[in-house]
């Protein structure tokens, strides 16, 4: 059985995309940092109004309060449109990524599955299979749709401000990141507990799953006898 971790399964299964991982990944790093442009650019200005010929565009070589006014209205609507273009990207990149490793992983499971000898399905349920055939690669499907992406930009987050806090301000950078530690073991506590959660559910959806197969298949008998008992209490409330 192969013990690595998933995601270097993930990566070494999605050996034709990876171009294309990386291009989605470039997509959501840029997004971010162009999100967080504005928020410095309003600095930027507040600067610019109170200390006018002594800010930090002044020492720049722009010494005119209106020319530097003009830069950061440009370059807010270039962070603006740029943001709103690296999203359209990588939500178009990721989409296509999810729903086509979706598929591919999907036929190579089920032909994995039909090359298998009958002794292998003797003590699996029908609905165990499906859950892994269908729910499991669904769940694949909604991480590289939204999770891949949002831990990309969490992490950009975390990285450009923890940049910003230790060029800024040192003194007080170490402040911010001091809960980090802990917040990384409580991720990772909440995780190992969860897992054996999921398992769970994912036993159960097996069951219904399997519950749901057989009674679509035996779905004709399953009417008959519904319309037999009807009639016989038909019967019994006319007598």
């Amino acid at each position: 059985m192969n013990r690595s971790h998933p995601l270097v399964r993930l990566w070494g299964f999605a050996g034709p995309h990876r171009r294309q991982i990386v291009l989605a990944s470039v997509c959501s790093v840029l997004n971010k940092v162009f999100d967080l442009a504005p928020p410095i650019l309003i600095g930027m200005a507040i600067d610019v109004v109170i200390s006018q010929e002594n800010s930090f565009l002044a020492d720049l070589g722009v010494t005119s309060v209106v020319a530097q006014l003009w830069i950061l209205a440009i370059l807010t609507l270039l962070a603006w449109g740029l943001e709103s273009a690296f999203e359209y990207a990588y939500q178009i990149l990721w989409r296509n990524l999810a729903q086509t490793l979706q598929h591919e992983l999907r036929v190579e499971s089920y032909s994995h599955v039909q090359g298998l000898e009958m002794a292998y399905f003797e003590d699996r349920s029908t609905g165990g299979l499906m859950s892994i055939l269908n729910n499991d690669i669904n769940q694949l499907e909604r991480f590289l749709d939204v999770g891949a992406n949002d831990i990309i930009q969490v992490t950009t987050t975390v990285l450009v401000i923890g940049a910003m806090f230790f060029i800024l301000a040192p003194e007080v950078a170490w402040m911010a990141f001091l809960p980090m530690p802990f917040i990384l073991w409580g991720s990772i506590r909440f995780q190992k507990r969860i897992a054996p959660l999921y398992v769970a559910v994912r036993e159960f959806v097996s069951i219904l799953n399997g519950q749901l197969s057989n009674n679509l298949g035996g779905i004709a008998t399953i009417k008959s006898f519904t319309a037999e008992w009807q009639s016989r209490l038909t019967i019994l409330i006319s007598n």
